[in-house]
């Protein structure tokens, strides 16, 4: 996969933001077999470009989420509520940066990203500010945890991404290498090697990835990191939703402790 993504002309991180930051948009996923990436970059416009950083195209991401003990952000997702969030901090292992991010989900599938830089040694937990800025963002998006609990760190995701910056101003998100770790005293880990997820972003209508895609027979997809994942990790808890990725995707993942 790497290497076809050096067939595309590159972009640097100021100019795909100015073009495509779209932190209010509408995501659409896909969990993909791997060998599926070259067939989709020769579907993509000749003017595709990739994000290329310090001579790189891909880069290696870390996140760690956070739930209240009773996982009710986990259970807003598994049955499909309407107002429903995340909290994570992500952490951009090959730049030492690390901030903390709250996604809302509204109506019309809207997904709002608010995030503050946080220092990476406090990657793994929510206290002080951080822990004050989580909240003050849920209760200016309308969103009240169901559960009064402080927030406690659930799941880590690892993987590498490769962004591209498809012409009309959309952006495309390639996932490889995913890994799930989940914390707490069983620490259990998952990775599904032969599989990738694609997330388009636009402010509204499908783009160009999408309508490859679709051409190449794949649509959207249900599948999240932190849910799907700790579904993935933790049968006891509802999965009806994330099942065909689940049994597709995951029955074969590799597992450890």
């Amino acid at each position: 996969m790497i290497a076809t993504l050096h067939e595309l002309d590159p972009v640097g991180l100021d100019e795909l933001n100015d073009a495509a930051g779209l932190l209010t948009r509408v995501d659409r996923k896909y969990m993909l077999p791997a060998a599926i990436v070259p067939d989709l970059l020769a579907h993509l416009p000749a003017a595709t470009r990739v994000l290329e950083i310090d001579g790189q195209r891909s880069s290696r991401y870390e996140s760690v989420y956070f739930d209240s003990p009773g996982l009710a952000s986990y259970h807003l997702a598994a049955h499909g509520r309407r107002r429903r969030y995340k909290i994570r901090t992500r952490s951009y292992v090959d730049s030492a940066l690390s901030f903390l991010e709250v996604k809302t989900r509204g109506g019309r599938s809207v997904t709002v990203k608010e995030r503050v830089r946080i220092d990476p040694d406090a990657s793994t937990r929510l206290t002080g500010e951080a822990l004050a800025y989580a909240a003050s963002t849920l209760d200016e998006a309308g969103i009240t945890p169901p559960d009064a609990d402080p927030f406690v760190p659930v799941l880590t995701t690892r993987y590498r991404r490769a962004t591209l910056l498809v012409p009309g101003g959309t952006r495309a998100t390639i996932d490889v290498d995913l890994e799930w770790v989940e914390l707490g005293p069983h620490g259990r880990r998952l990775a599904t090697p032969s599989s990738v997820i694609v997330e388009t972003k636009s402010g509204g209508s499908a783009g160009p990835v999408d309508r490859a895609l679709w051409a190449l027979g794949h649509r959207p997809t249900s599948v999240s990191k932190y849910a799907t994942g700790l579904a993935a990790l933790r049968p006891d808890l509802p999965s009806n939703r994330w099942t065909p990725v689940l049994r597709r995707h995951f029955a074969t993942a590799t597992a450890s402790r």
